[in-house]
């Protein structure tokens, strides 16, 4: 005989809010009903294991569907539920039997590997069988029972509970589908869900079909549960491929599992072949987060920082604490302290594979260098970590330095990490800033990439060694030994010979006065007649050609123009104007500027003024 049971006042109101708006998609119904399953079978085995319930049994799930009547059953042979049970647990939300059964095995102090296989916390799974079920009944006969018993409602006006026939132990429930959740009578829609949520739940995931015929849905295996030296390199490669989407073989592969405070598993893969989108403003992390095996989200923006967007795999804890709905992370403690493990495995495994192959970490640079370096900028937490396993072009090698060999190699009496910001790296080849720091034997730092400038700007130094732009301000080397041995006496010898070009400066400065902030002789050319620098305080010219990228009335502040005073050019032009008057000393003025933007990689002001004057001046030297 059935009777009638009315769900509590509140948990009406409840049950529409968990069948209309607690999950973003409707398939999630599946995986929580098969969760409940596997958690099913794991506390039967648990039971089986203590001894109160005689027996081993093999632990199974199986879906089958009458498109007829439009219904869709999971069967489960675990623990199963007798009448109280249904009436507490599914006749009362958020009172999850899961969570009892933990609480019991901690008061009786036995642990068991069957509780981290049990991923129910709050309860409210199974109602999800309502948002695409007009019906639902559950058939359950518990272990130590005889007697099974029918639960059913309509998710409405209440449940019945009555006596029922089963012979097996474990639970069976029944979804008469609504009309528009047919979708879910197809084998290949419900294949598709098994192997998206829950392909790695241990215990097998079969398709009845009308035959009685079983086929297996899910690989029951997950293979970074498998200690690491049980695992080839194939099937590592197998699985990044998998969850990757890609074919090339992975740069490294870190497999760990963490237990203590914190108890997580990483299965995480370092491409070697950058996908094409890896630049996209919108790409976030792909990393597969999972409880106890059930598949969560792929959407782990809060346990990685945006700049190792580029990792793939998988993470699986029993600990992360997810939304009621369990499709979402909660901001945490525990998440935080994921997210540093991760980072610090990651950064470990890069500054390891500088030391032991170096060509190998090359390739792996040149594809995820720029993504690398945004950590420079945005991750201050371990900004110097990030920096300590950075690239960068050498003025004076073919090969890329880390800072840590920069420095190693500092010149006799060199104190600071001096670089040059450019848009191509090719136009540094040849440039006049470099002519002062060759002549001395000093190696600068060839930056491109257009984060190298916001990085900078909030990076005071490395490891005590501030970072020096030579295209801004005055950079003074009289303090560095030069390499052909000369002293500081010599160079201070060498400076004092531009105040002979006095006079040419003076005229630039008066010609030029509207378009710089000011002529000055340089310090430190030593072969180009001129060069354009920025003020101590002004914007780098890789910063000002970003700033333009996104304003194009951007203008920049006006440069210093420094002038070669030991050039022959400059010191003619200089005796010229020192005798009287030069009537072409504007044009050489203005040529003088023009060469610098040129040398500078930037276009002159007025292509046609310039080589009009440019053919004026060659025809007198004619």
């Amino acid at each position: 005989m059935s009777e009638q049971y009315q769900f509590a006042a509140d948990t009406g109101k409840i049950l529409d809010i968990v069948i209309d708006s607690l999950y973003s998609q409707k398939e999630i119904f599946l995986r929580e009903l098969v969760s409940n399953g596997s958690d099913a079978i794991s506390k039967r085995q648990f039971d089986s294991l203590q001894g109160a319930a005689a027996g081993s049994f093999d632990g199974m799930i199986s879906i089958a569907v009458d498109k007829k009547a439009k219904r869709l059953t999971i069967t489960d042979n675990g623990i199963g539920m007798n009448d109280e049970d249904l009436k507490s647990t599914l006749g009362t939300i958020a009172s999850s039997g899961t969570k009892a059964f933990l609480e019991q095995i901690e008061q009786s102090g036995e642990k068991s590997n069957s509780q981290s296989q049990l991923i129910g916390q709050f309860g409210v799974g199974f109602y999800a069988a309502f948002m695409v079920a007009e019906r639902v009944e559950v058939l359950s006969k518990k272990s130590d029972s005889n007697q099974a018993f029918c639960w059913a409602s309509d998710g409405k006006s209440g449940f019945t509970i009555s006596p029922a026939d089963k012979q097996d132990t474990g639970t069976a429930i029944t979804l008469f589908l609504k009309s528009d959740a047919k979708e879910y009578l197809e084998e290949e829609r419900i294949a598709h869900l098994i192997k998206k949520y829950s392909d790695h739940i241990s215990f097998p995931i079969n398709w009845l079909d009308k035959d009685g015929e079983l086929k297996r849905l899910n690989a029951s295996t997950a293979l970074w549960t498998k200690p690491a030296k049980d695992i080839s390199e194939d099937e590592y490669k197998s699985f990044y491929n998998s969850v990757s989407a890609s074919y090339d073989a992975p740069f490294a592969t870190l497999h760990n599992k963490t237990e203590g405070v914190v108890e997580f598993t990483n299965l995480l893969f370092i491409p070697s072949v950058a996908p094409y989108d890896l630049y996209d403003p919108d790409r976030k992390s792909k990393l597969q987060l999972y409880v106890n095996r059930v598949f969560i989200t792929d959407q782990c923006d809060e346990l990685v920082p945006k700049w190792m967007r580029f990792l793939r795999g998988v993470i699986d804890t029993p600990d992360v604490n997810l939304n009621v709905s369990r499709e979402m992370l909660q901001h945490s403690p525990v998440i935080t302290k994921i997210r540093k493990s991760l980072v610090k495995r990651v950064l470990s495994e890069l500054k390891k594979s500088i030391e032991k192959r170096r060509d190998a970490y090359q390739n792996f640079w040149d594809g995820f260098g720029r993504v690398v370096k945004e950590g420079i900028y945005e991750d201050a937490e371990n900004r110097a970590k990030i920096l300590e396993v950075s690239f960068f072009k050498s003025a004076k090698s073919s090969t890329m330095l880390t800072l840590d060999e920069y420095i190693d190699a500092f010149a006799e009496g060199q104190e600071e990490i001096y670089y040059l910001s450019v848009e191509d790296p090719v136009l540094a080849s040849g440039s006049p800033h470099l002519e002062g720091f060759e002549a001395k034997g000093v190696d600068v730092l060839i930056l491109s990439d257009p984060v190298d400038d916001f990085w900078l700007a909030n990076t005071a130094d490395y490891k005590g060694k501030t970072f020096r732009s030579i295209s801004r301000g005055d950079v003074d080397l009289t303090g560095i030994k030069s390499a052909d041995g000369k002293n500081a006496d010599d160079d201070q010898k060498a400076a004092d010979e531009t105040k002979s070009a006095d006079t040419a400066v003076a005229k630039i400065k008066d010609v030029l006065s509207a378009r710089v902030a000011d002529v000055k002789p340089s310090k430190n050319l030593a072969k180009s007649v001129a060069r354009l620098i920025a003020d101590e305080n002004a914007m780098d010219a890789q910063m000002e050609r970003f700033m333009r990228m996104h304003d194009a009335d951007f203008k920049g502040a006006p440069k210093i123009l420094e002038v070669n005073a030991k050039h022959p050019l400059i010191a003619a032009l200089n005796d010229r104007l020192t005798k009287g008057d030069f009537a072409e000393a504007d044009d050489f003025a203005e040529l003088i500027y023009q060469s610098a933007l040129i040398s500078d990689g930037k276009q002159v002001d007025d292509p046609h003024t310039f080589a009009e004057k440019l053919a004026k001046v060659m025809q007198k030297a004619l």
